[in-house]
């Protein structure tokens, strides 16, 4: 097995945005100062004087001094003589704008699961499982049926997992040679994020997701406004009770099989393997288990932790391809906020 760390390298950059999101009251008054627009403020206006805000925000001044502090110890704005400024540091990690808006909103909305129900999350996962909002907002049997609400719902996760895809995706192009393929299908591959990324950078690669109803209708809007759109399309289906479709010569798993149980998990593989020709690749690309002993834990990372029972080592996947028709599996072990695991394995019969 190959370990690679983070490192300087390009593709992992956008992990900056977590050094922003290390500490619960500076991490909530960044998500704030985003809320009222006092980020785009900054960016309009440098140079800002306090006054300038107070005009423009008409907020209570030891509210908006408050803040002011806070952002300060947490270096997303610096002050020279009067005047403030974004700070060099959280100017580079807007560049990741997105995916910092999205880890911030992910950890304020169930922040409470940790702090008030992680005893139960240690002692009595079932009854976590049934009374979390991080379970309650991943609920995939909200994906079914058409509604208002259902809609809202799934966006809401989907908007979540679509930032985080956009970046790893780089890291597993980064090592992963897609060239080879001609097409592709990811299973469960939510907005089409990950096969989108591919698509950019691959012209030669046509993509299929298949996943639920509401999440293809919403994918298909996520990916139909570039070029790549053309080559992408989506199935609406259920890969646990249904047929996988053949003609794609790499089917990929992407930060979907730790959402299930053991029992199920082999299961997609399996057919995986079924619907894969002789030659085909299956690719796996999953968080494994949490790496904390000794460490501190920022607030970004509160959210992964609620899914600790989750992730697997890289042995569990490794078996289940020994033991359908796999072989050349390799392993390599990616240092991420978590531990990763791209998993690749040849269809030999």
């Amino acid at each position: 097995m190959t370990t690679l760390g983070s490192g300087g390298q390009n593709h992992t950059e956008y992990l900056c945005v977590d050094s922003f999101i290390h500490h619960v009251a500076e991490a909530r008054a960044l998500a704030t100062a985003f809320e009222l627009g006092l980020i785009d403020f900054f960016i309009e206006n440098p140079a800002a004087l306090f006054n300038d805000l107070k005009k423009r925000f008409a907020a209570d001044e030891r509210g908006l001094q408050l803040l002011i502090d806070l952002l300060k110890t947490n270096q997303v704005i610096e002050e020279n003589k009067e005047t403030l400024n974004i700070s060099l540091k959280f100017k580079k990690a807007l560049k990741y704008r997105y995916l910092m808006e999205a880890k911030l909103d992910f950890a304020n909305m169930i922040a409470t699961d940790f702090t008030g129900l992680f005893t139960a999350l240690i002692s009595n996962p079932d009854w976590f499982f049934r009374n979390s909002r991080v379970f309650d907002l991943f609920s995939y049997n909200r994906c079914f049926e058409p509604s208002p609400e259902n809609y809202k719902q799934t966006r809401r996760w989907m908007r979540i997992t679509t930032a985080l895809t956009r970046y790893e995706a780089a890291v597993c192009m980064h090592h992963f040679d897609f060239s080879r393929y001609r097409r592709m299908l990811d299973i469960g591959g939510n907005s089409g994020e990950f096969v989108l990324q591919i698509c950019k950078k691959h012209p030669d690669i046509s993509a299929t997701v298949l996943d639920l109803p509401l999440v293809c209708d919403i994918g298909s809007e996520h990916v139909r406004t570039g070029p790549e759109g053309k080559r992408i399309s989506f199935i609406k289906g259920n890969a646990l009770t249904e047929r996988l479709p053949a003609g794609f010569d790499l089917i990929s798993f992407k930060s979907i099989l730790h959402d299930w149980p053991d029992k199920e998990a082999v299961q997609f593989i399996v057919d995986a393997g079924r619907s894969l020709p002789v030659g085909g690749t299956l690719l796996i690309f999953e968080r494994g288990p949490l790496e904390i002993a000794g460490k501190a834990l920022p607030y970004s990372m509160i959210p992964f932790l609620l899914f600790f029972r989750s992730y697997r080592l890289p042995s569990f996947y490794v078996e289940v391809l020994k033991g359908n028709n796999f072989s050349d599996i390799a392993v390599n072990k990616i240092n991420l906020e978590t531990p990763f695991y791209l998993i690749t394995a040849k269809k030999i019969i």
